[in-house]
């Protein structure tokens, strides 16, 4: 019998697997993955032999536990835990109290004690040690003595019987249920839990049309008029919860949608709450009434529904920097600020035109400054202001004021709408945000200037 001839193995589940090499089966037996009664069978075996009954394979199989294959070293360990186990018994020996040194009686004259972890102890007169008592609860948690003693285990795998057996394939093409071989290793069969986790990504499928959220803290608004602003929806939509603000424009999240092609408003929002109780609150105190006390369009508030665009879901990427400054934001809104007994304020911003001239601002370096002193004096008398942006290049001369609180920023139009400022008359109004006015420049005036500054220099 050659090392190269293929030997296969009747596996615990009545498979064939193989084949193997002599040397193989050794290594396999001498490392415990076979065992003596364990089937075997080659081609020119009438049937199915015990691996200890072929004298070839136990010909130059490394026994098991063979003294050889220990380290050079174990008898030196075997010393080294002997004088371990010395010198612990030493120790022992060292802290064991005297009978005569323990004393007679229970200190102060107690005879029971509960300790911390409730456990009670008792004073053993005899043995003049405190003793632990054993509860009601502990003793019906022992065990018995039937409970303490091994089950024979059931035979899982019987024994086969190698004259009923026959190989029905032949050895060159092994059974399909042999796992093939892939760079050396064999290939596992499938787990049951690789099957659970398949059924579960089947399940988590995502939706292909209409969904809800697991956490829905947003309401979706019909019925609002074509001049409604975001302002006006938070502040009505504010009474019934905490609405979400955006942490770079600080302004509340609720969206108006608009005709793409005109960019009027269609009369629907999305108003997103912080918390999901707001939700089923402004349904049923806001849905059926109107936005303004004198309309006679009434609102129809909803929980939002989503639907996904095009045919291939697509996770939205989240950007950890932006969601960690919304969560502080979100914690700050929640914090004890005031906001039980006052109103929440919704900012505004004012648009101001007519303030300068640009020309003015690039002949005088300071006037810029005392412009932004001179309007948040102004200003400042209505209301806290959170900011002020003079627009230096456009042709308007146009100042953004933004006020913490909408109603002062109303006091602000009302007081500087018409006035006079430097000869000039200013017109005040609340900006939308819809056009970016700090870059808004005269293109005219900036050629006109820029050809003057190149005749200078060829003048020079």
């Amino acid at each position: 019998m050659s090392a190269g001839e293929g030997w296969y193995i009747l596996g615990q589940e009545q498979e064939v697997i193989g084949p193997y090499t002599v040397s193989e089966l050794q290594a396999h037996y001498s490392s415990g993955y076979l065992q003596p009664d364990t089937l075997v069978w080659s081609e020119g075996c009438s049937e199915w032999n015990p691996f200890s009954s072929v004298p070839d394979l136990l010909t130059d199989a490394p026994q098991k536990n063979d003294p050889v294959s220990a380290g050079p070293n174990e008898e030196d360990e075997f010393e080294k835990w002997q004088q371990e186990v010395k010198e612990a018994e030493a120790e022992a020996d060292r802290n064991t109290v005297d009978d005569h040194d323990r004393p007679g009686t229970p200190p102060e004259g107690e005879e029971e004690f509960t300790d911390d972890d409730g456990t009670t102890y008792k004073w053993d007169p005899s043995l003049r040690v405190w003793v632990p008592q054993e509860t009601a609860a502990q003793k019906n948690d022992d065990y018995d003595l039937d409970d303490m003693v091994y089950v024979q285990e059931e035979k899982v795998f019987p024994a086969a019987d190698a004259g009923n057996l026959q190989l029905h394939k032949q050895p060159d093409n092994p059974p399909e249920t042999v796992p093939e071989k892939q760079n050396g290793k064999r290939k596992q069969p499938e787990k049951s839990s690789d099957k659970k986790n398949a059924e579960k990504k089947e399940a988590d499928k995502p939706p292909e049309s209409w969904f809800e959220l697991k956490v829905n803290t947003h309401v979706y608004v019909t019925g609002l008029p074509d001049d409604v602003t975001i302002e006006e929806v938070a502040e009505v939509f504010s009474k019934c919860g905490i609405i979400k603000e955006d942490p770079e424009t600080k302004k509340p999240r609720v969206k108006i949608y608009t005709n793409k092609e005109t960019g009027k408003a269609k009369g629907d929002a999305l108003v997103s709450y912080l918390k999901e109780p707001s939700v089923a609150l402004a349904i049923q105190i806001l849905d059926g009434t109107p936005l303004r006390p004198d309309d006679k369009i009434m609102m129809t508030v909803s929980k939002a529904v989503f639907e996904q665009k095009g045919n291939r879901f697509i996770s939205k990427q989240v950007d950890k920097k932006k969601k960690k400054k919304l969560q502080k934001v979100e914690q700050k809104m929640l914090g004890w600020g005031g906001r039980d007994d006052a109103k929440v304020a919704v900012q505004a911003t004012i648009l101001l035109q007519h303030m300068f001239l640009p020309a003015e601002l690039r002949a005088d370096e300071r006037f810029r400054q005392e412009l932004e002193e001179d309007i948040r004096d102004e200003c400042g008398k209505l209301g806290p202001v959170d900011s002020i942006k003079v627009c230096e290049n456009h042709p308007q001369g146009v100042v953004l004021v933004k006020y913490k609180d909408r109603k002062d920023a109303h006091k602000c139009i009302e007081l500087m709408n018409g006035r006079w400022f430097g000869g000039r008359q200013i017109w005040a109004s609340e900006d939308d945000g819809s056009i970016n006015h700090a870059s808004i420049r005269d293109l005219d005036e900036e050629t006109d200037r820029l050809e003057k500054f190149g005749a200078e220099l060829e003048a020079d």
